[in-house]
């Protein structure tokens, strides 16, 4: 393999240099479907991975692209697990990828479903999550980031919670728990509460730290501090909800969304959450009429290529948001 890989790749590395980006495609294409035929994985995935890596480079993100989704079949083919070096492979032409090319939300999806197949986590690698929310969120695609941080690293709730801050920071002042509900709901709703916490944390600190003239009262308790914000109730409310899910029972959870349910009903699109969350922590049975919210994850995370952003899905941080809308993950 060394030797006629070795050519192959100097060949194809002068033609991109000479700007012959097709032909180098199409003999990168030809050699590694002759080492398929062959099972010859190892070789396959060595050219593969090394002509799409110099193709995205050269900014050929179809081009290139194509040969991410021939590798991901090679992938599949051998049954390769998502081990480091696996993962490291396809999370630096994953980072190769030109911001605006369509292959790269195909390929994301391809990069889940293999890892969700052939390694240990259903939903799909957490660290393969990670990067591809990290790089949606650099990219200012929100929607899609909030899927895959949702499920990703320990490291993800900063960065889902920067995010959402810095997208609250373009609307409304009394809309800040709608955004920090979006960077919370996700992680209370996977089991997943230290991040939520974190998440929390995060956001309010920013808050705090960014409007010296917002009305803050910190509260400290034997084993919990907690900023209560006068002008801010939802918000008050998601700090609460943390400490109930962590301290309290049934009858607390009953008490705090009775107590705020005119401000959850004028948000309108909380209840699902709230519903799945008192089942979740408190016992509290839900009807099971099908989740519209949990049906929404699922075609999110496991639909061909990853899923969809939503039409309007905005290029910079966008004006409005109407929910929560966690990218939520099917539990059962």
């Amino acid at each position: 393999m060394g030797s006629s890989n070795s050519t192959t790749k100097l060949h194809s590395r002068r033609k991109i240099a000479e700007g012959s980006f097709y032909e180098a495609h199409q003999q990168l294409r030809v050699v590694a479907s002759r080492y398929v035929k062959q099972e010859n994985w190892n070789a396959a995935i060595d050219i593969l991975y090394g002509g799409a890596q110099s193709l995205l480079k050269a900014g050929q993100g179809g081009s290139g692209g194509d040969l991410c989704m021939f590798l991901m079949e090679v992938y599949n083919k051998a049954e390769l697990v998502p081990d480091a070096g696996n993962k490291g492979k396809v999370s630096t032409l994953l980072r190769a990828f030109p911001a605006e090319e369509p292959t790269k939300k195909r390929f994301v999806g391809e990069i889940i479903g293999w890892s969700s197949k052939f390694g240990e986590f259903p939903a799909g690698d957490p660290e393969l999550h990670h990067v591809a929310g990290t790089l949606y969120a650099e990219e200012r695609e929100p929607y899609d980031a909030e899927r895959h941080l949702a499920l990703g690293t320990n490291d993800s709730a900063e960065c889902l919670a920067r995010l959402e801050y810095d997208w609250y920071t373009e609307d409304d002042s009394h809309t800040a728990a709608l955004y920090a509900a979006r960077a919370i709901f996700p992680y209370i709703l996977t089991g997943n509460l230290r991040s939520a916490n974190k998440a929390h944390l995060i956001f309010t600190s920013r808050l705090s730290a960014s409007n010296k003239s917002l009305g803050v009262q910190e509260v400290n308790g034997a084993n919990s501090d907690l900023r209560v914000y006068p002008s801010l109730p939802l918000l008050n409310f998601l700090g609460l909800l943390l400490l109930a899910i962590q301290r309290g029972g049934a009858d607390l959870f009953r008490q705090l969304t009775k107590h705020y349910a005119p401000h959850i009903k004028d948000v309108g699109t909380w209840d699902d959450a709230l519903a799945q969350t008192g089942e979740l922590y408190f016992g509290i049975k839900i009807p099971r009429q099908g989740n519209p919210l949990f049906d929404m994850m699922g075609s999110m995370l496991f639909g061909g290529g990853g899923g969809s952003p939503k039409p309007s899905t905005p290029k910079v941080k966008a004006k409005k948001v109407e929910a929560p809308a966690p990218p939520a993950v099917d539990l059962d």
